[in-house]
C-alpha cells in the first residue's frame, strides 16, 4: 500500500510558535522521564535495527561509535521503518516537513514524492509549530543542558561531549528562526522504542540510522516547517507500492 500525503500551504502555517526552552529530555511521567534521563546520560544511544539499513553515509566514527556497547539493539517495527511515499504539497524539494500528530518526519523529494521517517515529538503542552531553517549541522553534537532542564530534572552536567554517551545521538539540524536559534533540534535518540510516540520537550527525535540519513540529504539553509497539533496531513491510502529507501 502506497500513501498519497497532502499538505497544506506552508504560508497558512501562522506564526512560527517556538518555545524558548528548547529541547529537554523528558518522558510521558516524572518517574518515567529520571529513568529514561538516568539512561541518557549514562548508558548511551541504543541503536535501531532497520531492515534493510544502508550504511553508505556512515563514517569511520559512526560505525565505531554505533558498535559501543551502549548502543544495544532495538527491533523497529516495519510500518515505522524509512520509506518512500507519494507527497502532494507546495514544499519545494529538499524542504523537511514534521507532521506532530501523525509523528513523521518528510523530507521533500522531485515529481511529488517524500522521504517519511518516523519520529519521537513533543509531548502534549511541549510541542510547537512554525516554519524555521536549518541553521547549522552536526555530526556527533555536544549536549548542553538548558537551566531549565537542569531545574526540572536534577543534577546535570554542564556539558556532555558527543559520542556514545551522548543523548542527542549520530546528527543534529540546528533549527533557526532568522539569525536566532530557537533551540530545538532535529537528532538522533538512544531510545528507538519510542519511536511514533509523544514523549519528547520539544525536539524532533528520529533513529540515529535515519537521522544520518536526512543529514546526509539535508542542506543548510533548508526550510523546515512543523506541523503542531491539530495541523496534521490528511492521508489517502492507494493501491500504488511503497519503496524502503
Amino acid at each position: 500500500m502506497s500513501e498519497k500525503v497532502y499538505a497544506r500551504d506552508p504560508m497558512s502555517y501562522g506564526a512560527t510558535d517556538f518555545d524558548a526552552g528548547g529541547c529537554r529530555a523528558r518522558g510521558p511521567t516524572l518517574v518515567a522521564a529520571m529513568a529514561m534521563l538516568t539512561a541518557l546520560v549514562l548508558d548511551g544511544c541504543m541503536q535501531a535495527t532497520l531492515n534493510p539499513v544502508s550504511d553508505a553515509n556512515f563514517t569511520a566514527r559512526d560505525k565505531q561509535q554505533l558498535t559501543n556497547p551502549p548502543y544495544q539493539k532495538a527491533w523497529i517495527p516495519p510500518a515505522y521503518q524509512r520509506q518512500v511515499v507519494q507527497y502532494h504539497s507546495k514544499e519545494a524539494p529538499g524542504s523537511i516537513l514534521v507532521d506532530t500528530d501523525g509523528r513523521y518526519v518528510y523530507y521533500v523529494l522531485p515529481e511529488g514524492r517524500a522521504i517519511r521517517y518516523d519520529a519521537i515529538v513533543g509531548e502534549n503542552g511541549q510541542a510547537w509549530s512554525g516554519v524555521a531553517t536549518v541553521g547549522r549541522k552536526e555530526e556527533w553534537p555536544g549536549w548542553t543542558p538548558t537551566e531549565g532542564e537542569k531545574r526540572r530534572l536534577g543534577p546535570l552536567p554542564n556539558y556532555v561531549e558527543g559520542g556514545a554517551h551522548n543523548p542527542m545521538g549520530a546528527r543534529a539540524l540546528y533549527l533557526y528562526a532568522g539569525s536566532k536559534d530557537t533551540l530545538y533540534r532535529i537528532h538522533g535518540t538512544n531510545q528507538p522504542g519510542w519511536i511514533g510516540h509523544a514523549i519528547s520537550s520539544g525536539c524532533i527525535r528520529l533513529t540515529n540510522e535515519d537521522v544520518i540519513d536526512l543529514y546526509s540529504r539535508v542542506k543548510v539553509g533548508a526550510t523546515v516547517v512543523v506541523l503542531g497539533p491539530k495541523q496534521g496531513l490528511s492521508r489517502v491510502a492507494s493501491a500504488d507500492s511503497i519503496q524502503p529507501n
